[in-house]
């Protein structure tokens, strides 16, 4: 079975958006993980943005980088710019991908506003996602 992670800053908001739709795409096709550099915990507003999309990601938790070192990954999603240039070493042979989706967390307005924003990267990830796994998984 494949095995992808998904990458990103704080794994707060983009890879755990991205976990919850490569999990769903996939299915029993891959073993899908997700961590950050850092670990900034859960953002509430993706699991609200999920919810809306009838994934359930408020199980998933924050992971750092360094909890993953064992696994050969066969493929290495990298969700923000930040992760692509900051991400320590990581021994892998995993082919390497790369999309730099904007920060909904850094949304900002009335809550109306916010909500658009990360209704949008989901959007966006959802496409992204599904895509990878036709073409990758498939």
């Amino acid at each position: 079975m494949k095995k992808v992670l998904v990458l990103c800053t704080g794994n707060s908001c983009r890879s755990q958006i991205a976990e919850g739709y490569l999990r769903h795409f996939a299915g029993n096709k891959a073993i899908i993980y997700s961590a950050g550099i850092e670990t900034h915990g859960l953002n509430p507003r993706a699991i609200a943005t999920m919810k809306v999309d009838g994934i359930d990601i408020s199980a998933h938790t924050s992971n750092n980088i360094d909890e993953y070192r064992n696994i050969n990954f066969d493929f290495v999603i990298t969700v923000c710019d930040n992760a692509k240039e900051n991400c320590p070493y990581f021994p892998t042979k995993a082919v390497k991908f790369h999309y730099n989706f904007p920060d909904p967390a850094k949304a900002t307005g009335t809550e109306d506003e916010i909500n658009a924003q990360f209704a949008a990267v989901r959007e966006l990830i959802k496409h992204y996602a599904q895509n990878f796994v036709n073409e990758n998984l498939g």
